[in-house]
């Protein structure tokens, strides 16, 4: 069976790191890969931010919403080092309350935005960095 990423990490404008989510639904191994390559974001051991574009994401199963907040919470002490800021771009209403519930489950350690337009969101990053 092929494998179809949930999501796709852009590092060609570092320091902003581009999270693009492609529109899979998640799997256990597509999110596993998911948070592994997020993880490898961090290993320049420099200063980032993060853009989420997720135009075409669909809502996680909540399974792996409660991985992403404890992903955070594992992680919680690199991305606070590391990590500038994060912009989401969400159009839509029924990812921001994805969104909302992951971060009821566990608050980010930087600051954050949520954006309709990307260029909103990449201005706003830039002016962290």
């Amino acid at each position: 069976m092929e494998h179809k990423p949930y999501a796709v990490i852009d590092n060609s404008a570092f320091p902003i790191v581009k999270v693009s989510f492609t529109g899979e639904k998640s799997t256990d191994l597509n999110f596993h890969h998911y948070l592994k390559a997020l993880k490898e974001c961090y290993s320049h051991q420099q200063p980032i931010a993060i853009i989420f574009e997720a135009s075409k994401a669909v809502t996680p199963k909540f399974s792996h919403q409660n991985q992403q907040a404890n992903w955070i919470k594992e992680n919680w002490t690199l991305i606070q080092n590391q990590c500038q800021g994060t912009a989401y771009i969400i159009p839509s209403l029924i990812i921001k309350i994805a969104l909302k519930s992951i971060l009821l489950l566990q608050k980010q350690p930087v600051p954050y935005k949520v954006f309709s337009i990307e260029k909103d969101g990449k201005d706003w990053l830039k002016s962290l960095l």
